[in-house]
């Protein structure tokens, strides 16, 4: 339709009722951000069964114990199973939210999720490895563990592991920034898009920490290599200090949106 000269769109006034209507009825997360996705979608539920079999290759053994001994050092195991299962878990419930809150299924997405769950599945054994050279006195008792490494690949050992621990980071950083290029037809508010920015400075913090943890283990003797796993202990801070900054910023956007 046309009014002095001027073309009128009228195709967007079913939308706005129906946003006017049901904007009540928005299901939102913890944080206040817009459920997208609420079906499971088929690469979710892929994603799902690729974290269930990771998981079960975590089991200390599949083996029902033969006898009460080999049941001590099964649970003994309890405890680096906990710590593995964590980890695997913390990624699940990121890659999980992310799909909540964005629900693409584009080309990029697919591409992206792939790569993750490829990741994830192929570091399980250099993770359970890892854990149980950590915790082999603890399950197997002293000098009876059955995982042992020379010293002079501490190093590698750490090479290896954070190489994981970085791409799955990087990975979670290309989605978000995927995320904030479909901003237009995702609709995010100016709060959500401060919120999806805020998610792509921490993996980016988690990103750097990977790559400082790369250096040290380079940079430190092969037989001290393991000693960069430390620097791990940052991400407490630097989680602190992006979060703690921009929820400050975010107050300030939310009162203006009020």
């Amino acid at each position: 339709m046309s009014i002095s000269g001027k073309v009128i769109d009228f195709s967007y006034i079913p939308y706005m009722i129906r946003e006017t209507i049901f904007k009540t009825h928005e299901q939102r997360d913890s944080q206040g951000f817009r459920i997208r996705g609420h079906e499971v979608q088929r690469i979710e539920t892929f994603s799902d069964a690729v974290f269930a079999f990771a998981v079960t290759l975590l089991i200390v053994s599949l083996e029902v114990p033969k006898t009460f001994g080999e049941l001590l050092v099964s649970m003994r195991g309890f405890f680096m199973f906990a710590v593995c299962f964590a980890l695997l878990m913390t990624v699940w419930f990121q890659q999980h939210t992310w799909f909540r809150r964005y629900a693409l299924d584009d080309t990029a997405t697919v591409v992206l999720n792939s790569l993750l769950i490829f990741v994830v599945l192929f570091y399980v054994y250099p993770l359970k490895f890892l854990s149980s050279l950590l915790f082999g006195e603890t399950i197997y008792g002293a000098g009876k563990s059955p995982f042992s490494i020379r010293p002079a690949d501490g190093s590698l050992l750490m090479i290896i592991y954070t190489a994981g621990y970085t791409t799955i980071y990087l990975i979670f950083l290309l989605m978000y920034r995927h995320a904030l290029r479909k901003k237009r037809l995702l609709q995010l508010s100016p709060l959500e898009e401060y919120d999806t920015r805020t998610m792509l400075y921490a993996q980016l913090a988690m990103v750097l920490i990977g790559i400082c943890v790369a250096i040290l283990a380079l940079l430190l003797p092969p037989d001290k290599g393991g000693l960069a796993g430390l620097f791990f202990f940052a991400i407490g801070p630097a989680m602190w200090l992006v979060h703690g900054r921009r929820a400050v910023r975010r107050k300030m956007l939310e009162g203006h949106q009020e």
